[in-house]
Formats: structure tokens, C-alpha cells, sequence
């Protein structure tokens, strides 16, 4: 009798997988629910890009930190006592153990819970119980992740040899200098865990298609799903109220595969309706004007960086969303509001007016991803074509197969 046995590696079925996805349509079921694929995603995306991990005024003194988490990694990104920012891996080097427990917090030294062993706010073992003479402590200190800020915005890499930031910092300088976000603050951060792969929650985010069945307090000040002619009339308006105010906001886009060296970054403005300010419920006013805003020009500035970050930016407030995988079949949203960098709440702002809009768009986004996933999981599911009104979400999938395809393109 012949028995026949597989030789097929995870890598050949990837492969076999990307090349037999049909173009401009959603991915085979097997991208979203099998647990070989989501690894690779996190291998050959998650621990090969720069990642967005929220805003350096998170950690404005020396000991402040919180955490970024995802999969099966925690980091803790803190300030030192020289004020410089770092990112360390929340794993003791002992035996193993997280060492911070709570998502934000400060602390003079950190200390595992576990047996003990302290570390300064640079990293370094500063006291380990009981062990022998002959240890070496300065082997010993917590592991570093690439940290960088840019208008303040703090984005971490895994890899030992990062992709290189050149034009996407020209990019983020350009687009949110003018706003003055390396001078803003967080008014407010919220988590929503998603029971759905990550894919999902970014491709939703991709596209204006569904806003106007599950986001109607969004589609009546985003002009988004108007004819090509109206949109460009209300954006040249825009463009000029910009330019009137003396106020360049740039914007770069080079969507490039990891194998160029550099990470994907997408720029671009796009207008609110006649007479709408800003992102809120009315329109008007929510908090001061930041940067270099002297009035509000009714627009918005968008980014779309590496592989699940987000940025937005109003005239008077900006918005953070990062993606952040946890399992095959859940992930994690958060969304991290900005002010002026003075703004006092409850004075120069109330925080619930502040947060209304992309918390209820959030929160439809949150269902509908949850209900796709359910979908997706189906017998009867097979890859649906994207529509006219999708093309960033085409663009992005394009980007994601050929990163995933290949093994080369894992953490290096």
C-alpha cells in the first residue's frame, strides 16, 4: 500500500494561497481564521514594521510608562531620568515574568513582581535578590525595542535591523507639524477588543463604503460618498481656506512593499461639508485650534502608516487608531484623542463632546467587524468583489499579500 505524505511547508501554502487570491476582492477564508497564516502575519508584518504605540505625552516625566501589547508580546515604553524616551520588553530576565501589570503607570525603579529583580528607567539590572557572587548584572538588563519619535508620535520596531523611516518622517512632518501634534496631548484613550481577526478591523477602517448604512452621525460631515465631481469642488474650497491661512499642510505618499527598505505611508486631505468645522456632533467648535490653525479650514488630514496605524487631524483636535493583533480571531482597537498641549479639560474642552463622534463610529465599527468575522467563519463563504468606493482597501490587500507571500520578509 502507498501512503502518500505532504511535503508542503506553512511557507509553500501561503505562497499557493496569495497566488490563488483572486484580484480585487476580499481574502480567502483561510487569511482570516486559520492560526499558520496569522502567525505569519505577525512574523512577517508585525515584527518586521514600524508599529505606532500612542503618543509621547503618555510618559511626560521621568518614570511615567505605559504599555503596548500585542500577540504574544507587552512593551513597556517609559521615560528616563534623562528624559529620553525607551522601549523594553516586558519580560524579567530572571525567569521570564511580566514585570509591569497595569497598561499605564510610574514608577522611581521596576521592580518583577515575581522574585524581585529591579531595574533602572534605563534598562539596566539594578538589583538582583541572592544570587552568586560571580553574576554578571550588567548581562542582565531588559531587552530594547527600537523606539523613534516623530511629531510626537511614538512608533516601535521589533526588528533588529529597522526598516528606514527617512521619508516617512518628512511625511509625518509635513502632514502634522502644521498641527502642532509634537506639542499636543491625550485627552482621552479608549480600548475595544474586537472578536474578529485583525484584517478585518483594518479593512473596514480602509473604506467609506459601509458609512453610510452603519456611520450616519460621520457621513453627514465627511464628504466622502459624493459624486467625484462634488467632492473635488468641496475640496479645492478646502485647499484654499488652507492656503488663506498661511498654513502648508503636506502631504507624501510612498506605499512601498518592505522589500524597498522603507515602511508604507499614505497622506491625504480630504473636506468636511459647508459650514461643519470639525469632528463633532454639530459641527462646531470642540477644543482650541492647534499648531499653526489661526481658524478652522474644514478639512481633514489622514495617514495611513504601516500596516495598522492610523492618524486624523482636525483643526481644533486629532485622533490616533492602532490595530493591534491578539489572537486568529481577535484584535484590539484603540483610539487616542489629542488637544492643544494647554487645553484644560472641562474649561478649554469637555472631554464627552471631544470624543462623541469616533466613539459611536467606533463602537458600529466594533459590530459590524464582529458580525463580518461570523460571516467570514461560514462554509458558504467565498471572496467578494470590492467596490468602486474601496479602492484603499484594494490598494491595501495588494500591499498585504505580497508581504505575506514571501518568508524573506520576516523580522531581521
Amino acid at each position: 500500500m502507498n501512503i502518500h505524505v505532504s511535503t508542503e511547508t506553512v511557507d509553500d501554502r501561503i505562497a499557493a494561497l496569495c497566488a490563488g487570491q483572486p484580484p480585487d476582492h476580499s481574502l480567502r477564508q483561510a487569511f482570516y481564521n486559520d492560526s499558520e497564516i496569522f502567525e505569519a502575519d505577525i512574523e512577517r508584518l508585525f515584527l518586521r514594521h514600524w508599529l505606532c504605540a500612542g503618543h509621547e505625552s503618555l510618559a511626560p516625566n521621568p518614570g511615567d510608562y505605559f504599555l503596548y501589547e500585542m500577540a504574544k508580546e507587552s512593551i513597556i515604553i517609559i521615560r528616563g531620568q534623562d528624559q529620553g524616551l525607551r522601549a523594553f520588553a516586558n519580560v524579567c530576565r530572571h525567569r521570564g515574568s511580566r514585570i509591569c501589570l497595569k497598561s499605564e503607570g510610574r514608577a522611581s525603579v521596576l521592580v518583577c513582581p515575581y522574585h524581585a529583580w529591579a531595574y533602572n528607567l534605563d534598562g539596566s539590572l539594578r538589583s538582583a535578590r541572592y544570587m552568586a557572587g560571580d553574576f554578571d548584572a550588567k548581562a542582565h538588563g531588559l531587552k530594547s525595542i527600537h523606539l523613534r519619535v516623530i511629531e510626537g508620535l511614538v512608533l516601535i520596531s521589533f526588528a533588529e535591523h529597522p526598516l528606514d523611516l527617512g521619508h516617512a518622517e518628512a511625511a509625518l512632518h509635513a502632514a502634522y507639524g502644521p498641527y502642532g501634534w509634537a506639542n499636543a496631548k491625550v485627552a482621552h484613550r479608549e480600548l475595544y477588543p474586537i472578536q474578529a481577526n485583525w484584517k478585518l478591523a483594518v479593512e473596514n477602517y480602509l473604506e467609506c463604503y459601509h458609512c453610510g448604512p452603519a456611520h450616519k452621525e460621520y457621513s453627514r460631515l465627511h464628504a466622502l460618498e459624493q459624486p467625484a465631481e462634488q467632492i473635488a469642488g468641496l475640496n479645492a474650497a478646502m485647499e484654499a481656506r488652507t492656503c488663506a491661512l498661511g498654513v502648508d499642510v503636506g502631504t507624501i505618499t510612498r506605499w512601498l512593499p518592505s522589500s524597498s527598505g522603507e515602511p508604507p505611508i499614505m497622506c491625504f486631505r480630504y473636506a468636511l461639508y459647508d459650514g461643519v468645522k470639525t469632528g463633532s456632533e454639530d459641527g462646531s467648535p470642540l477644543a482650541p485650534l492647534m499648531g499653526e490653525f489661526k481658524d478652522y479650514d474644514g478639512g481633514v488630514t489622514s495617514t495611513h502608516f504601516g500596516p495598522a496605524s492610523f492618524f486624523v487631524a482636525y483643526a481644533d483636535h486629532g485622533v490616533i487608531y492602532r490595530f493591534m493583533p491578539l489572537t486568529v480571531s481577535t484584535c484590539a482597537m484603540e483610539v487616542i484623542w489629542l488637544v492643544r498641549g494647554d487645553a484644560r479639560e472641562g474649561v478649554d474642552y469637555d472631554r464627552d463632546k471631544l470624543t462623541w463622534l469616533w466613539r459611536v463610529t467606533s463602537e458600529a465599527d466594533k459590530r459590524i467587524t464582529e458580525d463580518n468575522q461570523a460571516g467570514v467563519n461560514s462554509r458558504y463563504y467565498t471572496p467578494g468583489p470590492y467596490a468602486p468606493m474601496e479602492p484603499n482597501a484594494k490598494r491595501y490587500i495588494a500591499w498585504y499579500l505580497g508581504e505575506v507571500a514571501s518568508a524573506e520578509n520576516g523580522p531581521r
